[in-house]
């Protein structure tokens, strides 16, 4: 290794309790809107800034300050940090990270270069990607591809000290953030596709020894799950919840993992975040004693955990007996918000199964449950009678399913497709107008499982896909929609040649900005959704938009270098309609529209 006075004034961001019950850094310097120091901008996952010298009126003025060549092909995700006067910039693997003099014209300061195996390149499911460092107590912290968790000291780039959380040779990697809580360093994992048992770990944040680790399948004792406290829809759980709902040992190679985002909320101690598929995707394989479908707990879950012992207080599973891919990753939003006429401390999740769920954050009770996507149809929609012995549950709609019609069977236009009406890219909150700002795939597919064996470190997906545009619609694979959590409806919906692959960013400005596969940087009126900039960078966007402010001035920034799911066929380049799990054929005019790339631009007002 080296180192080289609102309409939304009622509404909210998750309330903060006293700097003692959490992270006392992460609280101080995410509290300065000129720093950005967490992916998500805050411990509630909002993405919301309280910057407003770049503004509704002027916005249309910005222009390119400066820009950063990091060196590296490939997709990359996440976004730079600023914390004082650096900048620190991360790549897809090799996982470099950088930090820049923001008072000396970006000046390299520090180059900090793993020297990690490529083999692992070959293990990673859909792309080289990395969602980004995390900032606390004078220390970054990288989760590298080959699963080695490393802190680095902010001002120099030495390595204070790592550990390693998996194993690539079993399809162990790693492509997601880290989450500073307290004293610990919060984890995940990636590798469903090949057959690795997920799981959430919390090492000292001091000393990187392990703390606590909680897998998502399993017996009570490794999931972390108290049978008669840990609850789900208001219902104590019971002995083996997980146990019980796997034929035989299949939960050993059950999925679940954790490749997403997490939140925490400081005033009831709980990390929340999701899980994903269980392994194989071939749900003929995956099927009870019986024949008939299993629910595969906990899966395609919601989870929040006592941050301290990991323990688990409640569950929500989501898509049981999963059948297309629906991920249950993407990032749970915490914030205060009426539903029904009332104010909840709510969280908010946009699911890959192309429903929006409003849970209440500290029972996990199940508010609101609605499509965010009209095409959505492989459920009529999810169970609200808290009467009806399926409460909670979605109604599968039965000619959509890849389960009923057996396993040589191609399902046809099911919709959303396995990436989800929403992937990994996370939306953003904003108290002004108590909307969730929500980039999304409008896309469909065609599902044909085949049977599979398991091998270590080798896929274990079992099923053929291929993906396309949401017929009957606008002829493009992306919108960017306003969604009003509390009602469960889109307010208004701005259509996207592709797929909308960016996170999103809210600001007091009354703006929001968004990346396009194309390359487009857009910024857009929060209000009615029209379109007030955008200029095209270097290669396609699947970066977070970020914000920060130095000598007075007001910037944004993003990543762009096409890659991710949905560009692996340029990142890759690959060119069979049904590699990258089906998103190539999917995918292929974007080769039209941008090429592979590595770059920072940096914008501000003239």
């Amino acid at each position: 290794m080296q180192k080289i006075a609102l309409a939304g004034a009622m509404l909210a961001v998750a309330a903060l309790a006293p700097p003692t019950a959490a992270n006392e850094s992460v609280l101080k310097e995410s509290a300065k809107p000129e720093q950005w120091v967490l992916q998500t901008g805050d411990y509630a996952n909002t993405r919301y800034s309280k910057l407003d010298q770049i503004n509704r009126d002027n916005v249309k003025d910005l222009k390119v300050a400066w820009t950063f060549s990091t060196g590296v092909l490939r997709g990359h995700e996440g976004s730079p940090l600023v914390i004082g006067d650096i900048m620190y910039v991360h790549t897809p693997f090799p996982n470099i990270v950088y930090a820049l003099d923001l008072n000396n014209e970006g000046r390299i300061l520090w180059k900090y270069e793993p020297k990690q195996d490529p083999s692992v390149i070959g293990v990673m499911c859909c792309d080289t990607v990395y969602r980004g460092l995390a900032y606390a107590d004078g220390m970054l912290f990288l989760h590298q591809a080959d699963t080695t968790l490393v802190a680095l000291d902010a001002k120099t780039g030495e390595v204070k000290w790592q550990v390693v959380n998996g194993d690539p040779k079993k399809g162990e990697t790693n492509t997601a953030t880290v989450l500073p809580v307290k004293d610990k360093v919060i984890v995940g994992i990636s590798g469903a596709e090949y057959g690795v048992r997920g799981h959430i770990t919390a090492y000292n944040a001091k000393t990187g020894e392990l703390v606590w680790r909680a897998y998502s399948v399993g017996p009570d004792e490794e999931i972390l799950f108290d049978p008669e406290k840990t609850m789900s829809l208001g219902k104590p759980v019971g002995k083996d919840s997980s146990l019980k709902t796997w034929n035989g040992d299949q939960w050993k190679l059950g999925g679940g993992t954790t490749w997403g985002w997490f939140s925490y909320d400081p005033e009831t101690n709980l990390i929340y975040y999701g899980t994903g598929n269980p392994g194989t995707w071939n749900p003929v394989q995956r099927a009870g004693p019986d024949g008939k479908p299993i629910d595969h707990k906990w899966t395609m879950s919601i989870i929040a955990r006592d941050a301290d012992t990991g323990v688990a207080k409640w569950a929500y599973q989501m898509t049981p007996f999963d059948e297309w891919d629906y991920d249950g990753v993407n990032e749970m939003i915490l914030v205060d918000i009426p539903v029904n006429g009332q104010m909840r401390k709510a969280l908010v999740h946009f699911d890959r199964n192309g429903i929006a769920y409003t849970l209440d954050r500290v029972t996990g009770e199940l508010l609101v449950a609605e499509k965010y996507d009209p095409v959505v149809n492989w459920t009529t929609g999810v169970v609200m009678d808290k009467n009806d012995p399926r409460y909670g549950r979605p109604v599968v709609v039965p000619e959509k399913s890849t389960f009923l019609n057996g396993e040589d069977v191609d399902t046809k236009n099911i919709c959303p497709a396995a990436l989800g009406t929403k992937d990994q890219q996370p939306a953003a909150f904003s108290p002004r107008t108590g909307l969730f700002y929500v980039p999304t795939n409008h896309v469909c597919m065609n599902y044909e499982p085949y049977r599979v064996s398991y091998t270590a470190g080798q896929p274990y997906v079992g099923a053929t896909v291929s993906m396309f545009p949401a017929p009957g619609s606008h002829g493009g694979m992306g919108n960017f929609i306003a969604w009003d959590a509390g009602e469960g409806k889109i307010v208004w919906s701005k259509p996207e040649r592709f797929s909308v692959w960016s996170g999103a960013l809210a600001t007091a400005g009354g703006i929001v900005f968004y990346g396009t596969l194309e390359g487009y940087l857009k910024a857009v009126d929060e209000k009615d959704g029209t379109e007030l900039f955008k200029f095209k960078t270097p290669s396609g966007i699947i970066g977070n938009v970020m914000t920060y402010s130095h000598n007075g001035k007001q910037y944004v920034a993003v990543l762009s270098g096409v890659g991710g799911w949905a560009g692996i066929g340029l990142a890759a380049g690959l060119t069979n309609p049904t590699e990258g799990l089906g998103a190539v054929g999917g995918y292929a005019g974007l080769r039209d529209y941008t090429a592979l790339g590595g770059t920072l631009t940096v914008f501000t007002l003239p």
